[in-house]
């Protein structure tokens, strides 16, 4: 058995390394691309252009179709957790919010140290726009 025909196989095992390293689909196509030209080295071992045509021809068509495959298959989290889950939520004024030294609001039973660019006084009620830590920034409703 020709040399050719094991670089083949350990290129595709390179590849295929980096594939499993990576959280992208694109080595996939890079593994396929050495596996069938490595096949097609062992029928025909000294076609060295063919080979290596054989390789970009197959990753060329592999791309773009793995690409829209794992565009389907990865989907964005619909639900959010944690911290992530208070953006967007509605919180009471517990202690008046000054531009500078910021205040307190309560999210669902939770105190937290709230900061607006503007003054909000007490008891009203306002919007979570970001968390930082263990800060919220809040906005009037």
């Amino acid at each position: 058995m020709e040399t050719i025909f094991w670089i083949w196989l350990a290129a595709a095992v390179v590849f295929l390394i980096l594939e499993l390293a990576s959280p992208t689909f694109i080595f996939a196509c890079f593994v396929a691309g050495s596996l069938v030209s490595g096949v097609f080295s062992y029928f025909y071992p000294q076609a060295y252009y063919w080979q290596i045509g054989i390789f970009v021809i197959v990753t060329a068509i592999l791309l773009p179709l793995t690409r829209t495959l794992a565009k389907k298959i990865t989907k964005p989290s619909p639900q959010k957790s944690n911290i992530d889950a208070l953006i967007g939520r509605t919180a009471l004024v517990t202690k008046a919010i000054d531009v500078n030294l910021g205040g307190q609001v309560q999210i669902e039973g939770e105190v937290w140290r709230a900061f607006a660019e503007e003054a909000i006084e007490e008891n009203a009620r306002v919007k979570v726009t970001s968390v930082s830590g263990t800060k919220v920034t809040v906005e009037k409703i």
